[in-house]
């Protein structure tokens, strides 16, 4: 037995724990052996450049684009194309897949070739954030469109934290829009409550349309509070929709 199959041979049994993890059943296992195997790893063997992760990173960075946008598309009825856009952006991102990868320990599982290793390779954020598209590419040709977007509903966006939505989305300005295209009403907000140590106090804010209150939020600081607020209003508004 050659060295390199010792490797692989190792690596399948971490690669099957960690996929056993995922609900995964894989029906070609060599789809996510070549999603991790980087191309140091590949040059070490002197193996084909077809054989290392790159091709399936550019089908994985397509696929991860159409689950995003699938995702976004429908959890905010309510946000424009233009904060659509900004806001997937966030989420592909080479940090957010890096912190993705992590969570899944994907960067424990990548196949270097030794001087890689030596260098930090492992540690590279551009190196774990390919691997991860490399794997959704490998996904969606194992499992197809239904299980990949499983992945991404149980693993991947419960990641997407609310200070990155709030970051990106200003509620207050979809509320005004949202209320000015079925009437030109007066939307307002009132600080109800403020509480907690000065160094970490917590504001709650409720928006009102004509003054009837018609969302709530708390925050860190008043404006988030505000936003949250409009954001409540928004979900109330649209849920008929």
């Amino acid at each position: 037995m050659n060295k390199r199959q010792i490797i692989i041979d190792k690596f399948k049994l971490r690669l099957n724990d960690t996929l056993l993890n995922l609900n995964i059943k894989p029906k070609q296992i060599e789809l996510y052996i070549q999603a991790f195997s980087h191309s140091s790893f590949i040059n070490d063997f002197k193996l084909a450049k077809v054989e290392d992760n790159e091709r399936l990173e550019f089908l994985g960075d397509a696929v991860l684009e159409l689950m995003v946008s699938q995702y976004l598309f429908q959890k905010h009825p309510d946000i424009p194309e233009g904060k659509l856009t900004k806001l997937r952006a966030a989420i592909v991102c080479e940090p957010s897949l890096v912190t993705f990868a992590k969570l899944l320990n994907f960067d424990q599982l990548i196949l270097l070739g030794k001087g890689e290793e030596k260098t930090g390779g492992r540690t590279r954020p551009s190196l774990i954030a390919d691997a991860f598209e490399a794997f959704v590419g490998a996904l969606y040709l194992d499992q197809g469109h239904d299980m990949t977007k499983q992945f991404f509903d149980y693993f991947i966006f419960p990641e997407i934290t609310e200070e990155l939505m709030h970051g990106l989305i200003d509620y207050k300005t979809y509320l005004q829009e949202y209320i000015h295209k079925l009437k030109n009403l007066q939307v307002t907000y009132h600080l109800i409550k403020e509480e907690g140590p000065a160094h970490f106090k917590t504001f709650t804010s409720e928006v009102r349309i004509e003054g009837e209150m018609i969302g709530i939020g708390a925050g860190r600081t008043k404006k988030e509070s505000e936003q949250k607020a409009a954001q409540a209003a928004l979900n109330l508004l649209t849920s008929g929709e």
